[in-house]
């Protein structure tokens, strides 16, 4: 008995040595002028060898924070040992939905997010530079800041993904401290129009940007998603578009990123 307990002590040892690892970090922004967190997670070969990885950034939603996935979701550190890659979660403060603001100089998470982060990563971490290794995924708020990072920057992300984003906002004037970051929505929400994921994917050209989409049948963003899947197939733009039983928790996202893993996995090794 004592020399079972002692092999599987071994064993347990060995597994938890070679874990994924789990780092939480400042990292600096020029443009805001100061630092937020962020968790990046590695593989249980990080340390090993040499070899560099693919890397998917992980968004949290409103009145979240860069904790927020690898607290809810501890089996992310499995599929970052499954599918050899890097999992970064950024730090998108409270309400950022990830754009630079028009109406504060100060609020630049667009910028922050979309380009220095990537830097970042990439200097202090064996990664591949380059959009085929990078993906960019997120949860509601950080639904909407995926899709529009990587609309916008698809130099930068080869893939996107989206849980029960708010791809539009409009239909929602009230909610999320959106006007301290727009400024006042207009009739129908006509003054936001530009800074909605729903118009901004008009830019897309077909090929460019591989794109997964899904949301619970019972979320409140349901309407707006589909509305997006529809104006990607009247543009003509591939993508995995999904619906699932499921409301806006968490029940629904620690579910739906195993899938969105899984597509990227297959994106970054075609």
């Amino acid at each position: 008995m004592k020399l079972v307990i002692r092999l599987l002590l071994c064993l347990f040892l060995v597994k938890s040595a070679n874990a994924a690892t789990v780092d939480t970090l400042d990292i600096r922004s020029a443009k805001m002028k100061r630092s937020y967190k962020c968790v990046v997670i590695t593989p249980d070969t990080y340390k090993s060898n040499t070899r560099r990885y693919p890397v998917v950034y992980l968004l949290h939603g409103y009145s979240g924070n860069y904790a927020n996935w690898i607290s809810k979701t501890p089996e992310l550190k499995d599929m970052v040992d499954a599918y050899q890659c890097i999992v970064v979660c950024p730090d998108g403060a409270f309400g950022s939905w990830y754009f630079d603001s028009p109406i504060d100089s100060a609020w630049r998470f667009e910028t922050y997010v979309g380009k220095e982060i990537p830097e970042y990563i990439d200097q202090h971490y064996q990664t591949i530079a380059d959009r085929k290794g990078r993906a960019i995924a997120g949860l509601s708020m950080g639904g909407h800041g995926a899709l529009w990072l990587a609309t916008r920057h698809s130099e930068t992300f080869g893939a996107a993904g989206s849980m029960s984003g708010g791809v539009d906002f409009r239909p929602f004037p009230k909610n999320w401290d959106l006007a301290k970051r727009l400024g006042e929505p207009g009739p129908d929400g006509s003054n936001w129009t530009n800074w909605t994921v729903i118009n901004e994917v008009n830019k897309l050209k077909p090929g460019r940007l591989s794109i997964i989409v899904d949301c619970g049948v019972k979320d409140f963003f349901i309407d707006v998603n589909r509305q997006l899947h529809q104006r990607l197939l009247d543009l003509g733009i591939d993508h995995d578009y999904t619906e699932r039983p499921g409301q806006h928790n968490w029940d629904y996202w620690t579910n739906a990123v195993k899938y969105q893993m899984l597509f990227f996995n297959q994106f970054f090794n075609k």
